[in-house]
This record gives structure tokens, C-alpha cells and sequence, in this order.
């Protein structure tokens, strides 16, 4: 099936991808949807839906995987958010309807690639956008354990840093930058003791992810700074706001009939 991609930059879209990839889809193009440029802090959007810190890194990100980016500006707001969602004008909802519809015309996708792990409320919406497109959601990671997630992701060598933290038990200056294998036994720690959900699916925290088995190259991070959002005292958000970032090649392994003890690493 051919599959475009929902794509926030983050964990979850990325994984999902690959498990698509697993299951005999070919991704063919990305879409992503991000705040307007001129809206005072627009790094952090207040949605419902949509992850956009880090937004301004998608382009590289599409360019790393060699992919067609479709972009589209949120324009609506979190207007109907009753438990089950009907067309509604001027909501967020149908930024995503108009997205999804450009691309099934552009790229004559059958499937949507969507990360979601337990959000209802992100589902139901994408499930109706689908409906109306006559496109299949594909969401692997759906009511997935949340604990067992974090370690594939990990293992199947997501390279993921977290850009926001709005949870008890998270500090802007300590696990802002960290990298997915740096805080898992951390965020292990914190799901026993404050009942944080792993993998941040209850907002906790948001990643960008800098290289996976799907890209061709990998994004490096030259510079950032770090967005104080609300100064909790408890809790603070906050979030990295990319500065500069490049491209950079990826070294493959020596293949296995080269004889040889040493493999090519990455500088």
C-alpha cells in the first residue's frame, strides 16, 4: 500500500513508520502540519492534536528521508471537542482533512501513517478525516505498553532527544537534549513514582528524533536554546528551540565479505 506519512518530528511517527515499512507499505511522502510563523510563540501551539516544537526542523527531516514534504498551517482551533467529532468549520481538525486530501490527489496514497499510542481524542479525529478521505489509518502503536514501546524504540536504533518537558520529576536544564536510551531508566523511575506516563503520552514530555534505520542521512544539532514556556515550580514546561542545524551522511557498516574485525563507525 502506498502510505504518507503524519509526521510531527517525533518518536511515535517515526516508529510507526517503520512498523509500516515492516508490514510491506512503502512511505512515499510526509505531511505535517504547523503553526503560523507570525504568531508570537508559535514554537508551542495550544492543540489538542498536534505536536509542533520543533517544527522548524521538519524540512531536513523530509530531506533526510529523501521523501515529499506536504505542509500545511493550522489555521483552526480545538473547537469540537466532544468524544465523538463531526465536520466542523474552523476547527483544527479539518486543517488536517485539507492536508490529507492534497496529498491522496498528489501522491495517490491508500494509507495514512499515524503514531498514536492512547490518545482517543487524536484517533477519533484521524479516523474521521480518513473516513471522509476513503484512506486506511495505520496505527501499530495503538494501546501498545507503553514500556515495552520505549525499549524497541531504542533498540531498533531511533535516535530521539527530547525537546520538551512538562512533567513533576522533569528539569528543563537536566533532561532537556537527552537522548531516549539516556532517560529511559529515569522515566522508568518516574512512572513508579509519580505515574508518568513512559513513552509521554499523557503530555509529559515531546522528542525530536535526529536519525533512524529509515533515513538516509542524520540530523545534527549544532545549536539551540532553551524556551522557559510557564516557570512552574513543580513542574515547568519548557521546551529547545533548534537554532542551527545541518545534514550530515551516514557511514555504513563494512559490508560482511569484507574481512575485517573493525567496522566503520560514525565520527
Amino acid at each position: 500500500m502506498r502510505v504518507a506519512a503524519l509526521i510531527s518530528g517525533g518518536k511515535d511517527s517515526c516508529y510507526n513508520m517503520m512498523q509500516c515499512v515492516a508490514a510491506g507499505h512503502q512511505i512515499v511522502a510526509l505531511a505535517n502540519l504547523r503553526p503560523a510563523e507570525n504568531e508570537e510563540g508559535s514554537d508551542e501551539l495550544d492543540s489538542y492534536m498536534y505536536q509542533t516544537v520543533g517544527h522548524h526542523a521538519i524540512d531536513l527531516y523530509a530531506e533526510a528521508m529523501a521523501l515529499p514534504l506536504y505542509r500545511r498551517t493550522i489555521r483552526g482551533r480545538s473547537l469540537d471537542t466532544g468524544q465523538v467529532y463531526t465536520k466542523c468549520e474552523g476547527d483544527e481538525v479539518e486543517d488536517l482533512y485539507e492536508l490529507l486530501k492534497l496529498v491522496k490527489e498528489k501522491e495517490e496514497v491508500e494509507g495514512i501513517s499515524v503514531g498514536a499510542i492512547l490518545s482517543d481524542y487524536q484517533r477519533i479525529r484521524v479516523e474521521n478525516v480518513c473516513k471522509r478521505l476513503n484512506l486506511q489509518p495505520l496505527a501499530y502503536l495503538w494501546q501498545r505498553n507503553q514500556e515495552d514501546l520505549l525499549q524497541e524504540m531504542i533498540s531498533s536504533n531511533i535516535q530521539a532527544i527530547i525537546i520538551k518537558v512538562a512533567a513533576l520529576g522533569l528539569d528543563p536544564d537536566k533532561h532537556l537534549g537527552k537522548t531516549l536510551d539516556q532517560m529511559e531508566p529515569y522515566l522508568l523511575e518516574l512512572s513508579k513514582k509519580y505515574g508518568v506516563h513512559v513513552c509521554g503520552e499523557g503530555g509529559e514530555y515531546e522528542t525530536f528524533t535526529l536519525d533512524c534505520p529509515l533515513f538516509k542521512k542524520k540530523i545534527i544539532v549544532d545549536s539551540s536554546e532553551v524556551v522557559i514556556h510557564s516557570a512552574d515550580a513543580f513542574a515547568p514546561v519548557a521546551y529547545l528551540r533548534f537554532l542551527e542545524l545541518h545534514l550530515e551522511d551516514k557511514v555504513s557498516p563494512v559490508p560482511d565479505n569484507y574481512r575485517t574485525s573493525n567496522y566503520i563507525h560514525n565520527s
